[in-house]
Order: C-alpha cells, then sequence, then structure tokens
C-alpha cells in the first residue's frame, strides 16, 4: 500500500490535482493545525481545483513540539474526511487537498520564511495562533526568529517593505482566524504599536496602514483531528493508500471575512463556495458562534470531563448532559448574547448547533476545548454572563454551573517542568493554560474557603471583578461544594431543577 505523494498522485494519473502541484505560493499561512487545513485550505483547494485561484499554502511552524517530517513525506498531501448531515442526507467525501506547497519551521528556516515575503505572488497571509497568540511582546523584528506571532509578522511585512521600496501594490490582505471580537483590528494596533518600539520609519508605517487590509474573520467548522483509520481509497480508483496528515471535518463550514471589493479580489477562491462572505460587518455571524457554539462548548467541557464523558457526541446522548447543554445553549446564553439578533435567528441557529454536536460521524474530545481554558472563558462567557445581569440581575444558574466546573477543572498537580495535571474519576488529564501554574497556586492556597472570591475577584482574569455580580460568587461557591461532594452528573441535575 502506497503512501499518499505527488508520486502516488501521478500514478493513477489524475490530471486535476496533478496540475495544481505546481501552481506558485500565494499565501503565508501561520499554523500547521487541523483547524485551518479543515477549512480555510479546503476553501483554496476547492478554488484550485476549479482554476479560481492558482496558489498554494506555505505553512510556517512556530512551535517547537512535533515535526514537519509527515509534510515532507506526503509532499503537502492530505486527505479531508468531510462527514455530516444535512437536510436529513448522509455527507461522506474524501477529498485530497493539495494546497499546502511546503511547511517552514520559524526556529530553523526564518531567512526562507522571509524569502517568502520577497515573492511578490504572495498577496495573503492567514494566522491562527490560538486566541493568546496575537497579543504585543516588545521585542526586536530583527531576532532570528522573534518569539510572538505579531513580531514575525511584523518582520515579515517589513522584509516586503523593503523588497519592494513601498511599492502600494505589494501590500497584503492579512486574515487572522484567531477567535477574538475584531482580530484584525486588534492584530493591526499591535502591530502599530510594536513598530513604534522597534523604532521603524514612518514611511513603513504609512504602507502597513493604507496598503495592507488587516480583514477580521470568523472560521465556523468542528475540526476534530485524526480518523480512526488512515487508509483511504480515491473516488475512480481500487488501489489504497495511507495519510498520515488525514484530517476529519464535518460538512457544515463558514468563513466569514470583513472587506470590500479590493479584499473580495484578492481572495479570488471565495467564487468556488458561498460559505466563503465577504461582508461589511461579520458581527452577526461572530456573536452566533462565538457565544451559541463556543460559549457553550467551553461551559460544558470542564464539567464534561470531570463527570466522565469523553466526547461532545457522548454527551448528546447522555440524557442528563444534553439536556443540561441545550438548556444552557436556549435558556441562558441565547436571551443574552451581546448584540441585536432576531430571536428566530438565534433559536434556528442553536438548533442546527444542536445538531451537529450530535454528530455520530466527529469524533470531538470535550479535552481539547479545556485549550487556553481560562482565556476562552473570558473571551466567550463573561460577555454573556455580564449581559445577562443587565437583563435580569440574578446569576444564571446553568453559567454559574459550568463556570464552578471550569474551577474544579482547574485544580491540578505539578511536576515540577511546567506541566499540570488534574484527576477526576480515578483518571488524570492535562491541563494546557498558560494561567495553570495561577490556579494550582490558588488551589493549594485556599483549598476551600475564599478560593472562588479570590479567583473570580481576579480582574488581570477576566477584566472585571466578577464579584461585582450580585450572588454570582456564591452560587459558583455552591455548585463547586456541590461537584466535590456529589459529582457533576447529580450538580447538573441539581442545576436543571433551579428556577428562572
Amino acid at each position: 500500500m502506497q503512501q499518499l505523494s505527488r508520486k502516488y498522485i501521478d500514478s493513477l494519473e489524475d490530471k486535476i490535482v496533478a496540475q495544481t502541484l505546481d501552481l506558485p505560493e500565494k499565501v503565508i499561512q501561520f499554523g500547521t493545525g487541523v483547524l485551518l487545513r479543515g477549512l480555510p485550505d479546503y476553501f483554496i483547494n476547492k478554488a484550485n481545483k476549479r482554476g479560481l485561484f492558482g496558489g498554494r499554502v506555505v505553512l510556517i511552524k512556530s512551535t517547537t513540539t512535533g515535526d514537519d517530517s509527515a509534510f515532507r513525506r506526503q509532499d503537502g498531501l492530505y486527505t479531508i474526511c468531510v462527514r455530516g448531515i444535512e437536510k436529513g442526507k448522509s455527507i461522506r467525501e474524501n477529498i485530497i487537498s493539495s494546497a499546502i506547497s511546503r511547511v517552514l519551521t520559524a526556529k530553523s528556516d526564518w531567512p526562507q520564511i522571509l524569502a517568502c515575503a520577497r515573492q511578490k505572488e504572495v498577496g495573503i497571509i492567514i494566522s491562527n495562533t490560538t486566541e493568546v497568540g496575537i497579543r504585543l511582546v516588545n521585542e526586536s523584528i530583527l531576532d532570528q526568529p522573534p518569539s510572538s506571532f505579531p513580531a514575525k509578522l511584523l518582520a515579515i511585512l517589513f522584509e516586503r517593505f523593503n523588497a519592494f521600496n513601498g511599492d502600494p501594490s505589494t501590500g497584503m490582505v492579512i486574515l487572522p482566524t484567531e477567535l477574538l471580537p475584531d482580530n484584525g483590528k486588534k492584530l493591526k494596533e499591535i502591530l502599530g504599536e510594536l513598530s513604534v518600539f522597534n523604532k521603524l520609519s514612518d514611511s513603513f508605517n504609512n504602507w502597513i496602514r493604507d496598503h495592507n487590509v488587516f480583514a477580521s474573520t470568523l472560521v465556523d467548522c468542528i475540526v476534530p483531528g485524526k480518523p480512526e483509520s488512515n487508509e483511504f481509497y480515491p473516488e475512480d480508483h481500487t488501489d489504497s493508500y495511507t495519510d498520515e496528515l488525514a484530517l476529519i471535518t464535518e460538512s457544515y463550514r463558514l468563513w466569514a471575512i470583513e472587506g470590500d471589493e479590493r479584499v473580495k479580489k484578492a481572495l479570488s477562491f471565495a467564487q468556488a463556495d458561498d460559505r466563503v462572505k465577504i461582508v461589511a460587518d461579520i458581527g452577526l455571524f461572530r456573536e452566533l458562534k462565538l457565544r451559541l457554539l463556543n460559549a457553550t462548548h467551553t461551559l460544558c467541557s470542564g464539567l464534561a470531563v470531570i463527570g466522565g464523558i469523553t466526547t461532545v457526541n457522548a454527551a448528546m446522548n447522555n440524557p442528563v448532559y444534553e439536556s443540561f447543554i441545550r438548556g444552557l445553549m436556549l435558556n441562558e446564553i441565547a436571551p443574552a448574547i451581546p448584540y441585536p439578533i432576531g430571536e428566530k435567528v438565534k433559536y434556528e441557529f442553536a438548533i442546527d448547533v444542536l445538531d451537529r454536536f450530535r454528530n455520530p460521524d466527529i469524533y470531538h474530545p470535550w479535552i481539547n476545548i479545556t485549550l487556553q481554558y481560562s482565556s476562552k472563558i473570558k473571551m466567550r462567557v463573561v460577555p454573556v454572563l455580564v449581559r445577562h445581569y443587565e437583563l435580569l440581575q440574578y446569576p444564571p444558574p446553568l453559567i454559574a454551573l459550568g463556570f464552578a466546573a471550569f474551577i474544579r477543572f482547574m485544580k491540578s498537580e505539578s511536576s515540577g517542568d511546567g506541566t499540570f495535571t488534574g484527576e477526576a474519576n480515578g483518571s488524570t488529564y492535562l491541563i494546557t493554560d498558560e494561567q495553570a501554574a495561577y490556579f494550582h497556586a490558588t488551589w493549594k492556597a485556599q483549598p476551600k474557603i475564599g478560593l472562588v472570591v479570590n479567583i473570580l475577584g481576579n480582574t488581570g482574569l477576566w477584566g472585571m471583578d466578577l464579584n461585582l455580580l450580585d450572588g454570582f460568587a456564591a452560587k459558583v461557591n455552591d455548585y463547586l461544594d456541590f461537584i466535590n461532594d456529589h459529582g457533576a452528573g447529580i450538580a447538573i441535575e441539581s442545576a436543571a431543577g433551579s428556577t428562572y
């Protein structure tokens, strides 16, 4: 059995895929993960096969974990396994993607990465560095490489500016997909501050401001990771192949991009799929997804892990957890979305999300959703909580339970090497959160008395003192005690009995 590679494609005489393998690089992408490969790169691959974009993606690997050897062995080729249900019809499709040209590692290939900036055809930059990636770190962009994503990006733009003498036509379209409101605007502001720190010229700053577009975007597609098997059969062929890079996605997908006619022209791949939405304001798409899907995921993830529920689909097949998820989404989050959205639109989106959660072909572990848990609570949940108080002036019980489960999830032991693990139901789990050390120390110092008040009062975590929300701390504390005494499942039944 052959491994997926250019040689394998040539053996199939697949002319459509083969022709796309020689397209020029047009996109720099920060991130090698499954979300970008399963959504933006899916759209680019689709457009290339239809002759609508004519460009490939060079991936930048910024982390030191893992390696890129599989990308080299497979010449950047990988399989997208689409699984879902649309209007009652089962969707099952395996797509060989040739969107990726190569992978460069920031630590070892920085000169080659800067050389990409000197390729005139490269006009688009995509990123997904998680919510904590878009933040200011005052550092020199001349480092080889700089440590933060914004500094790397500024170094690339500075290289391009110098290579083409500030030619206005060489400005780029930057598409951050990190799940932050106004992610494009935030990234542009950070680059402005970083440019001042590096004492870069006014002409460069003017070029950045006037000839580059930082488009706020929103991505929406559940891409949980690898399929169970790495063996596949291409369409119309009997010879199977293996794929180390295969990923599975749901059939639902959306990429909303804030932009004008210039952005539409640069992102010609959008013509291949109407699920790429280039519009003047993505606020509606952002709030529906950020609150109904992401905030629900976030508030349920810790509760599921400590309750021994492994996957999202398993939770939807458990009557107690399904009832909690539905009630949380429809009764507490939907009414308190901090954006003007019609009730019918919210309800229809919520029902679609619940169906997506039930997708039996998507293996979506709850533990994956706890990545950078603290920042997700801040960005996704706190605005809904505050809006709930503005409307009703009392603590929402299901959000309070989700918050209590989050605090319990963050109770950890330290290995001494910066790794923190939690324990529940006799099993351990890894806590991957920049605030893990803070929660570890807080639990050790205040295992019960004052714990909740201390955590809720940390304005550095939440942007405000959550103890100011009347009754919320008491409600969270009661649920935390209940979880510790009776377990997550019984706590959910107790919360479901709360009156509104």
